[in-house]
């Protein structure tokens, strides 16, 4: 899958900045249950690809959310409203930066607009996205 997804042709000022990547971050409870992070497996897989380094200790859950799955985009930006922060001994250690946020799968792209939100505030200058897939939203038109 990462390999799929560093074939993504990007703007060369995006592959030329870009500093970082970061998973979205999964709550404890589920990471316990599934046993791994798929986001953190797919950075991990995608960061060498790229030539930058994977970044495990920039954000965290603040506090766990309700599975997005069933929910409709309004409630998905809810749901994920304040549930994301940067850990405070990355604070500054990507001002200016670039970084790619990496996810499996975007619907309403609530959770990473949660995620960015929360780099923003520590000074990270560009926020790229990058997922495998996309799901379809609650509306979207066949």
């Amino acid at each position: 899958m990462a390999a799929r997804m560093a074939r993504l042709d990007w703007p060369r000022d995006v592959v030329d900045e870009r500093a970082a990547v970061v998973p979205v971050p999964l709550a404890a409870s589920r990471r316990r249950l599934r046993g791994y992070n798929q986001s953190e497996c797919l950075a991990r897989a995608l960061a060498p690809l790229w030539g930058v380094p994977v970044r495990l200790d920039v954000l965290e859950r603040a506090r766990d959310t309700e599975t997005q799955t069933r929910l409709s985009p309004e409630d998905r930006v809810r749901n994920v409203l304040g549930a994301f922060r940067t850990r405070s001994a990355a604070r500054g250690s990507l001002r200016g930066a670039h970084v790619v946020l990496v996810d499996d799968v975007v619907t309403t792209a609530a959770t990473l607009n949660a995620c960015a939100a929360a780099l923003r505030e520590t000074g990270v200058r560009i926020i790229s996205y990058v997922t495998f897939g996309r799901a379809p939203a609650i509306g979207d038109r066949p």
